[in-house]
């Protein structure tokens, strides 16, 4: 797993004791109210929480990674929008700023979660070990997140039809629209992998390229031997 430390840090706030006006001095000895002050605790620090951005899985989520291999969360876009599963639950932190990149923007956020103890981290072999299951039988139509209405369900059965003209087969979840990853099995080699449905489609109504996933799959020769549509 190819894995790229990134230093960010992280800023915790510690509150400044507010002024006690309640108490009243003692005669015969320094009124504290006006000696002179002790120097303040800061009222912020800086806390070092170096992370690393590890490989996405195969359903397009990032491990953000601290120390040798404690995962804090996981990281994937929906949307232009950036999610994240954490021990608290799946969370939007919506968009980056422009020109941030959207898991740079989503990694900071959950270090900064970490740090104030909002989240607990689990063992990256226990992430690893979490094995996408195919659902038994046909996927829904639609994901989850897309709503049931005339124009998503139009772009599903269209979607779907061209899966299946390309030997492509929905294992996790129903459409989710053209730009967002969807997990597909090749079935020309078993290969299991996010993909995007607008890749897939090709440019101006055409075929996708031949180089169908990494790994190569079959090779293009048999890719047009096995796939009709890529010998009208």
């Amino acid at each position: 797993m190819t894995t790229q430390l990134l230093e960010r840090p992280v800023v915790l706030t510690v509150p400044t004791p507010e002024p006690d006006d309640q108490n009243t001095p003692v005669p015969g000895q320094p009124d504290h109210r006006t000696a002179a002050p002790e120097a303040a605790p800061p009222a912020a620090h800086q806390a070092a929480m170096p992370y690393r951005i590890g490989t996405p899985d195969s359903a397009g989520r990032y491990p953000v990674i601290i120390g040798q291999d404690q995962v804090i969360g996981r990281a994937h876009r929906w949307s232009r929008d950036w999610w994240v599963e954490t021990s608290a639950g799946e969370s939007n932190f919506g968009r980056p700023d422009k020109g941030v990149p959207g898991v740079e923007m989503a990694a900071a956020r959950l270090a900064e979660q970490y740090a104030a103890g909002e989240i607990t981290a689990v063992p990256l072999d226990q992430i690893r070990a979490e094995v996408l299951r195919p659902l038994t039988g046909p996927v829904p139509l639609l994901h989850p997140r897309m709503p049931v209405n005339d124009r998503n369900v139009k772009s599903a059965l269209t979607a779907f039809a061209g899966l299946a003209n390309l030997r492509w087969r929905a294992v996790l979840t129903g459409f989710p629209g053209s730009d967002n990853h969807w997990v597909l099995l090749c079935e020309l080699c078993g290969w299991v992998g996010p993909k995007f449905w607008s890749h897939l489609r090709g440019r101006n109504g055409g075929l996708p390229s031949l180089h169908r996933h990494e790994g190569g799959c079959v090779g293009p020769d048999r890719v047009r031997e096995l796939i009709p549509a890529y010998q009208q």
